[in-house]
């Protein structure tokens, strides 16, 4: 098994990141749009992305653990086929004046071209999630930056 990971540092408190990766509009501002379902303990989400309007794919988590100002773990239950069974866990702890986010998207079965271009989004998008955290304006889907260059991601 492989996993992508990532570390960030946002000027904030944990619990404002908390609050954006546990709330369903604090996800629809970093990640994508069309954020739907039920980002508590338990709950499910689907989260689903386009360009031009047009959907390219999405998927669907299940939420295994919140435990508040700390972590968030996903499961993901559909979507493409190398995400399924993958987990994402965010792991926060304050460092000074910055939330620190440990970032996992674990559970790869194969380092597989498609795995690259997804730790490149999930760059992106923790990036977004920064700047929603730091100034109130994030870049999710529809509006991040693509880099597929032969698709459309």
């Amino acid at each position: 098994m492989v996993d992508i990971l990532h570390r960030v540092g946002i000027k904030s408190s944990v619990d404002a990141v908390y609050k954006a990766l546990t709330t369903r509009e604090g996800l629809a501002a970093w990640w994508t749009g069309n954020t739907q379902g039920d980002p508590g303990a338990g709950g499910a989400l689907t989260f689903r992305f386009s360009v031009d309007g047009v959907e390219i794919g999405g998927f669907d988590m299940k939420v295994l653990e919140l435990e508040p100002a700390r972590s968030v773990l996903w499961q993901v239950v559909d979507g493409p086929a190398e995400w399924i069974g993958t987990r994402i866990r965010f792991d926060l702890q304050q460092s000074g004046e910055h939330a620190i986010v440990l970032f996992k998207h674990q559970g790869w079965k194969y380092p597989v071209e498609f795995m690259h271009h997804c730790s490149t989004k999930w760059a992106i998008y923790l990036m977004s999630l920064k700047s929603l955290v730091e100034t109130g304006k994030g870049t999710p889907n529809p509006n991040d930056p693509h880099i597929s260059g032969d698709g459309a991601d």
